[in-house]
């Protein structure tokens, strides 16, 4: 009695990611060429966690050779969590060995790395297990400079979307409110806002205080608000990371919302109409100024996340999707596929979980790069500058009906709570002139243009 072949599976998990599709045409192309057969796991863990073994797709070079063009996942995708219960992580081991399967190519963000490093440690062996890093939201802990696949598509949908609603703003004199995906960190909000030169862009990382206050926020847009206004101009375009959400304040966030959660115990940051309850908390901290703005909040994520990818992510995912079925091929487990300078580098499970959360490390927007003071000195809000020139300190204060005690003291709190100005204050930035200088320098630029929010 002959030995059934063993074959190799593909699954998608967590949300979509432009590039998806090529992982899973190179990985089945690079697999088929060697005589070894590829399936694919529909939507995720979802089924076989069940237990459940029916829903699966034949994968071969005929189906695969053209899907790298599109986006969406060819196998479909969820967010289901085999690892929350110990007998839904034994079903899927058991599923795979069912399947016949001793090869195993995941691909997903963080909490999908995760449940690849369980599944390989309860597999024991029996089934070799390498993960593709995904995510648009660019947080997973790859070395410096090295991107997710789909944050570069991702960004590139998104700030064409920017470009038209500054466009919008400027034309009909309003706000608009833009909410970037980004559970955790703020690399895509910034990167839209700084690719566009929008009007400012507000990320977790910025702020001192792991907890955020809701009214911090709200001041800083004010503020924003407040300082366009004084130069005349009632317009401007904010870029907001979703992730603020995760650091608000337990306390404001359960004031504002009832919170959701996710099968990885996230908050279901979708469910929660952040712009919306934004918006409406700015205009009534205007009115207490006797000031009104035109706003309008703007989610963008969901056109982003199933884009055609751009051809950076066609290619990169190519090469990732080659590499790890190599990997696999070649006997090697346990690790997620990178490519570093070129060249394919396997980054083990066992060195890249962080100790603490006992989940791959989540890597953020570094607050104290000269990248992020750069993108800071171009945004239009308030500064330490504002407050030390009696000149556009007297002008702002008269913009919001205030005496300039009043101003300096419900407003300077923002300055003493950013993180910029501490690491300013500690020369943390090479190439930092006179704050003060530069700052009015951008300002006159500023004042002299209408087509750029630079400051």
């Amino acid at each position: 009695m002959s030995i059934a072949p063993k074959k190799l599976a593909i699954l998608v998990g967590g949300g979509p990611a432009p590039g998806i599709n090529s992982v899973i045409g190179a990985a089945t192309i690079r697999a088929a060429v060697e005589g070894v057969e590829v399936i694919g796991i529909k939507d995720g863990f979802k089924w076989i966690m069940q237990g459940d073994i029916t829903h699966v797709k034949d994968l071969n070079i005929q189906n695969v050779s053209r899907i790298h063009f599109r986006g969406g996942s060819y196998i479909g995708i969820s967010r289901s969590n085999p690892t929350k219960d110990p007998k839904h992580l034994e079903n899927a081991v058991t599923s795979l060995l069912r399947l016949n399967v001793d090869k195993l190519i995941t691909i997903g963000g963080d909490d999908t790395a995760f449940s690849a490093l369980k599944v390989n440690e309860m597999a024991s062996g029996r089934i070799k297990v390498v993960h593709v890093p995904k995510t648009i939201d660019n947080d997973l802990d790859l070395p410096h400079g090295i991107p997710t696949f789909g944050f570069q598509t991702a960004r590139h949908i998104g700030v064409e979307v920017v470009k038209n609603l500054m466009v919008d703003a400027q034309t009909t004199s309003r706000w608009y409110f833009v909410i970037s995906m980004g559970r955790k960190a703020g690399h895509l909000a910034l990167g839209i806002g700084k690719a566009t030169g929008a009007t400012l862009t507000l990320i977790p990382e910025e702020f001192a205080n792991k907890q955020i206050k809701f009214g911090h926020i709200v001041d800083i847009l004010v503020g924003a608000i407040i300082k366009r206004l004084s130069y005349g101009k009632p317009d401007g375009v904010a870029i907001i990371a979703e992730g603020l959400v995760e650091h608000l304040d337990p306390a404001d966030l359960e004031s504002l919302v009832e919170v959701e959660r996710d099968a990885h115990d996230n908050i279901r940051i979708a469910e929660i109409n952040f712009g919306e309850i934004l918006k409406s908390k700015v205009q009534e901290r205007l009115k207490e100024f006797g000031l009104k703005a035109t706003v309008v909040a703007k989610n963008i994520g969901y056109e982003l996340r199933c884009a055609d990818p751009i051809p950076f992510d066609m290619e990169y995912t190519r090469d990732l999707g080659f590499s790890a079925a190599q990997f696999i091929l070649d006997g090697g487990s346990g690790a997620m596929v990178s490519i570093q300078n070129g060249n394919f580098v396997p980054m083990y499970f066992k060195d890249i979980i962080d100790p603490k959360t006992l989940k791959t490390k989540v890597r953020m927007v570094d607050p104290a790069s000269e990248s992020f003071y750069i993108a800071r000195r171009y945004m239009l809000r308030l500064n330490q500058a504002d407050f030390d020139d009696p000149h556009e300190l007297a002008k702002l204060a008269a913009t919001a009906g205030m005496s300039i005690e009043k101003f300096q003291a419900t407003f300077g709190y923002l300055i003493k709570n950013d993180l910029l100005y501490q690491f300013i204050k500690e020369g943390k930035f090479a190439i930092a002139s006179s704050e003060s200088n530069l700052a009015h320098r951008l300002q006159a630029e500023n004042e002299k243009s209408d087509e750029y929010d630079e400051e």
